[in-house]
């Protein structure tokens, strides 16, 4: 009898664990395919406060841009910044960027919202930054 007790405590622990799990956030493709202008991006690094200003975000008019076939834009001052390839990891978009000379390096936009109008995002490291974004 004991041991039964404890054998549906362990189960449903476990199914609680289960359940906690796939409530992490996920994020739906067709939601994130699109063209998403940049509204402020907020600088993370500690040791700079520098953040860019809504003046430079008109003038530049930056966006990202997700495609259905896996590839990102980022477009900055009517020019790609940026370009490569994505892939989404819960609730993570791991960005693969290709470098002028053709090599790759890969780090992850966290997604903090994504609706149907909004998205957020975070990139961490020395030049970490938040960034708002809403759909065009």
């Amino acid at each position: 009898m004991v041991r039964s007790s404890i054998k549906n405590k362990l189960i449903a622990g476990a199914a609680a664990l289960a359940l906690f799990a796939s409530c992490k956030n996920t994020i739906q493709p067709d939601v994130l395919y699109g063209k998403w202008k940049y509204v402020k991006i907020e600088n993370n690094s500690v040791s700079s406060t520098t953040n860019v200003t809504s003046e430079q975000l008109e003038s530049e008019e930056p966006y990202i841009q997700f495609s259905k076939n896996d590839s990102l834009l980022i477009w900055w001052g009517g020019k790609v910044l940026s370009h490569g390839s994505y892939k989404i990891e819960g609730d993570k978009i791991q960005f693969k960027e290709i470098l002028a000379d053709g090599k790759t390096r890969e780090f992850p936009f966290i997604v903090s919202k994504l609706d149907d109008k909004n998205l957020i995002f975070e990139t961490t490291g020395d030049d970490g930054a938040r960034v708002t974004t809403v759909k065009e």
